[in-house]
């Protein structure tokens, strides 16, 4: 057994245009403030980390680093959940997702995804040249439109959805194989690899690749209805990165998972700060602990009531609290005595 890392903050949620949280320096700083020890990075917007800078330019990363380092937080992994995206999406939803695309490429489908697929082979790349070993994603969805099957779906649809998804992230898992990186895909409502079933469709069609990897949110499975911890029993062999994130799911006569179409302050699955919502984190924390994960606990917040400050600075010491320092012995080591093999052959009566 390994202790997890952490406290750590997903920055993404956090980005504005008003300091402290416009620069690399002013939200490294706020973070530490906050008693976070690290923080995961988006890639999608160059006050951040610019991508193409941090990939030709050492002294742009000893400075990105550095910083980091002087302002007391760990660059625990990078993000290209955005462009992670883009690699794949269904035509009924091009005019949403072209405002994660540069204004140059909306209308072009095309240019835009051949983009996507640049940016998160930069971000696996830039990973790599910054010392880590995972990157966060979307998977992207080509079928999620027919996720309820009325009308019908053809025959064959679901299938060849997932041949292509699989045909487009496979050069991708290739070149994060020879980065010795994991792709870790956030299992998320909205993407194609949304549950394990869905999951263990895409990682048959890419031969089981090994850098094909879990992002774990026991928030998505509390909406889902999915069980979230036998979920960690099943693929703890794939999970290498965790977002702590709870949710709450308040079902009631007009409507369940669906949600009505309302806002998330309306809807029955809503989500919720650590500690707010339904989510077992004793027993989440305690499962990835047995199963030796070692990596960070990153706070995602997202939260329909609380105000984003104050989940943050809550969030941290909720970690804190969560963290199992893993005991170097048995806690029956005081009792245990030599191996006596005289002793064992009379406890048994074979003597």
């Amino acid at each position: 057994m390994r202790t997890i890392k952490g406290p750590a903050l997903f920055l993404a949620q956090f980005i504005g245009d008003d300091a402290p949280f416009d620069s690399w320096d002013g939200i490294t700083k706020w973070a530490a403030e906050c008693g976070y020890v690290g923080v995961q990075v988006p890639t999608h917007d160059p006050r951040m980390l610019d991508l193409e800078r941090a990939e030709t330019s050492p002294d742009y990363r000893d400075e990105f680093l550095g910083t980091a380092q002087q302002n007391g937080v760990e660059v625990t992994e990078l993000s290209a959940h955005l462009q992670g995206q883009l690699v794949a999406v269904h035509p009924a939803y091009d005019a949403g997702f072209d405002a994660f695309a540069p204004a140059r490429l909306r209308g072009n489908p095309k240019a835009r995804q051949e983009w996507a697929t640049d940016q998160v082979a930069r971000a696996i790349r830039v990973s790599r040249l910054l010392g880590l070993d995972a990157m966060a994603t979307f998977s992207g969805a080509l079928a999620w439109p027919y996720l309820y099957p009325w009308p019908q779906r053809a025959p064959g649809l679901v299938e060849a959805a997932f041949d292509a998804l699989a045909d487009r992230w496979r050069p991708l898992l290739s070149l994060a194989d020879e980065q010795g990186v994991d792709v870790c895909f956030e299992i998320h409502p909205g993407e194609d690899l949304h549950d394990g079933v869905t999951f263990e469709m895409f990682l048959e069609r890419v031969g089981g690749h090994e850098r094909a990897n879990m992002l774990y949110d026991p928030s998505h499975y509390i909406l889902q209805q999915l069980d979230y911890l036998q979920n960690i029993d099943i693929y703890h062999d794939r999970i290498r990165m965790f977002h702590v994130k709870d949710a709450e799911f308040r079902p009631t006569g007009r409507q369940g998972v669906y949600g009505g179409y309302q806002g998330w302050t309306d809807r029955a699955g809503r989500f919720r700060s650590p500690g707010d919502g339904q989510v077992d984190f004793g027993g989440v924390f305690s499962k990835l602990t047995q199963y030796g994960f070692d990596g960070w606990a990153v706070v995602e917040w997202e939260c329909a009531l609380k105000h984003p400050e104050d989940g943050a600075r809550e969030g941290a010491q909720f970690v804190r609290d969560h963290i199992i320092r893993v005991t170097p012995h048995a806690f029956d080591d005081f009792a245990a005595a030599g191996i006596d093999r005289a002793a064992i052959d009379k406890a048994l009566g074979l003597t």
